[in-house]
């Protein structure tokens, strides 16, 4: 059993929260730990190394969003009929992440444009009326590391991880290391419901890992992926051809995947959660948190949390809540147009965890305090939760979520899975942490000179 707290202002662990509160730090542009003996060897040597090429994926926080507003956009405030001041470039703005989001008139404005419309009749997701929405610089990592326009700080979510890709393995932007960012407020669904956004980005994805392919002599590719781009990648190969997977992907590598959802995504839709971002409100975007698509799709899966208690209300009679009544979770909060969508496109998304049919790697951090059952009280969920129980994880995404893939697969011979342990390491930290970079560049390494990797599970 994990221990009990009382809640504080900041309940919930931040580590999910590093791609926005990123955006005052200055990450470093150099190896981070990683040794002048291998970074001196990557330079003389990288001319002539035939490297695979790879794809950065990142996490929900890592893409960049612009959006335009049209004719049809009705602000809900006059501060969000003057803001922001756009003049030139198409009328584009930064939407996510915009250091504005953190004065309240603004937050209001920010949440209305992020929020996202379930159109029953089209069954999928679309934009709210009158915003226009847009990722920036697909198949570049720039716009996974990218120098902030108001604070002008180098404030990318990857851009440890892709410096050291560079410094010490020797890979060079446009060549042989790419970005896929996304829209991540949309997700993928079930057979046989539509998902247009999401499965636009995978068919870009496709192309991506092709071009790449061929613009490096034929060699497949490595997925590099972080945290809900894990499951975007598995996604992409499950729904590919064997013959495609042979060709294109050498092994997805990922970085915190939340396999089996996270136990916080229940605090995000009960009572709103700020992710660490300092002075805004919970209650402000908790609406906008509840019409994204992708976190309905990163709730706990009822193949990995089975009937665990994970939200108990005493409003409610001391009801309990697992992963298996979840739909009447969505309800007793408040939010009953999301029980559909999650009954129809999500739960059967998440019932299976399908084989990748690629070699797989995944680094996942352990024993930092994660969330694993919330209780509120008298008041509702509106009060925010009365007790927080903690158990192992990234401090993000659950042990047991992270694990899923040994379970899932561990009886298909035909399956290749390693799990590398990183003690202390956080769910965002495993991006710039000097044992996570190691890692992966070892395994690059394993890769490019045709070795055989010797990492074994601690578990």
């Amino acid at each position: 059993m994990g221990r009990m707290q009382r809640p504080r202002l900041a309940l919930v662990p931040a580590a999910a929260a590093a791609a926005a509160v990123m955006l005052v730090v200055m990450l470093s542009s150099c190896c981070c730990g990683v040794s002048a003996a291998r970074a001196a060897s990557a330079s003389a040597s990288g001319a002539g190394q035939q490297r695979h090429p790879v794809i950065l994926i990142p996490g929900a926080g890592g893409n960049q969003l612009e959006a335009r507003l049209t004719e049809d956009y009705k602000p809900c405030s006059l501060a969000c009929r003057v803001w922001p001041l756009v003049r030139g470039r198409g009328g584009w703005f930064r939407l996510w992440f915009d250091p504005s989001v953190l004065l309240a008139p603004l937050t209001r404005c920010f949440a209305e444009r992020m929020m996202l419309f379930y159109d029953a009749g089209a069954d999928d997701y679309r934009n709210a009326p009158g915003v226009e929405t847009r990722v920036t610089d697909f198949g570049s990592t720039s716009t996974l590391r990218y120098l902030d326009p108001n604070l002008k700080l180098l404030t990318g979510y990857m851009n440890t991880l892709a410096s050291t890709l560079e410094e010490a393995a020797g890979y060079e932007e446009g060549q042989d290391l790419f970005g896929a960012p996304y829209d991540f407020r949309y997700g993928l669904a079930g057979p046989g419901h539509p998902s247009r956004v999401g499965s636009a980005y995978l068919d870009r994805l496709r192309l991506l890992v092709e071009s790449a392919c061929a613009a490096n002599g034929g060699r497949p590719a490595v997925l590099v992926a972080h945290s809900l781009g894990g499951l975007y990648a598995l996604q992409l190969l499950a729904r590919s051809p064997a013959p495609w997977r042979a060709a294109h992907v050498a092994r997805l590598l990922t970085l915190s995947a939340p396999w089996g959802g996270s136990v916080q995504e229940m605090l995000t839709f009960a009572s709103g959660n700020t992710l660490g971002v300092p002075f805004v409100d919970a209650a402000l975007v908790r609406d906008e948190q509840r019409t994204a698509e992708s976190n309905l799709w990163l709730l706990p899966a009822p193949k990995v949390f089975g009937n665990t208690t994970l939200v108990v209300s005493r409003l409610h009679g001391g009801r309990a809540y697992s992963a298996k009544n979840m739909t009447q979770f969505l309800r007793d909060i408040g939010f009953e147009e999301g029980v559909e969508p999650y009954r129809a496109r999500i739960r059967p998304l998440v019932e299976a965890l399908p084989e990748p049919g690629v070699p797989v790697t995944c680094l996942v951090g352990t024993g930092v305090d994660t969330v694993e059952r919330l209780v509120y009280g008298d008041g509702g969920f509106d009060e925010g939760p009365e007790e927080v129980v903690y158990g192992d994880g990234d401090g993000t995404v659950n042990l047991a979520s992270l694990l899923g893939p040994i379970k899932a697969w561990s009886d298909s011979p035909a399956q290749v899975v390693e799990v590398v342990e990183l003690p202390k390491v956080s769910h965002s930290g495993i991006l710039n942490d000097k044992s996570a970079l190691d890692q992966i560049i070892r395994i690059l390494d394993s890769i490019n000179f045709n070795a055989t990797t010797t990492y074994q599970s601690s578990f």
